[in-house]
């Protein structure tokens, strides 16, 4: 079985939008699980199930895949408090990186469903080409304009 690259486009990573990674002071995970919204129980209950079904040396993959994209995503954040110019404390500095990452996951998800819609539109088209393309080329085969006559038909 093939490491998944990530979850379909359909679902997103980390926690829902506006909620910080971690649990919340005095918020225990079963109020979590309850302040959830039903599609989100289901994405998690799916995850969980893939996962499970994972060998360790995949979980370590996705493991490292996600490391990766933290350390991707808190170095921009890094970069996106510099390009700001804005003079910040470290309470400040954490709102603004938060609120960064909050909004840049919400940009990516309109990106991946943009990306999906393109994406669904120019299938039908391709597969078309294609079509033509081994109707033409494949030995033996002549492009289905009209069946060829039989020497035996026309006498």
């Amino acid at each position: 079985m093939a490491a998944p690259h990530g979850p379909p486009p359909s679902q997103s990573h980390g926690p829902p939008s506006g909620q910080p990674h971690g649990a919340p002071s005095g918020q225990s995970v079963k109020d979590r699980w309850l302040a959830m919204p039903p599609d989100a129980r289901q994405n998690f209950r799916r995850n969980a199930d893939l996962w499970m079904q994972m060998t360790p040396e995949q979980r370590n993959l996705m493991r490292q895949r996600e490391n990766m994209r933290r350390q991707i995503i808190t170095r921009d954040a890094d970069a996106a408090v510099r390009d700001s110019g804005l003079q910040l404390n470290s309470q400040e500095r954490a709102r603004f990186e938060s609120r960064y990452i909050q909004e840049r996951r919400k940009v990516e998800q309109s990106l991946r469903q943009q990306v999906e819609t393109e994406r669904q539109k120019e299938i039908p088209a391709l597969i078309q080409q294609l079509r033509k393309e081994f109707q033409i080329d494949e030995p033996g085969k002549s492009p289905v304009t009209k069946p060829a006559a039989s020497p035996k038909s026309g006498k």
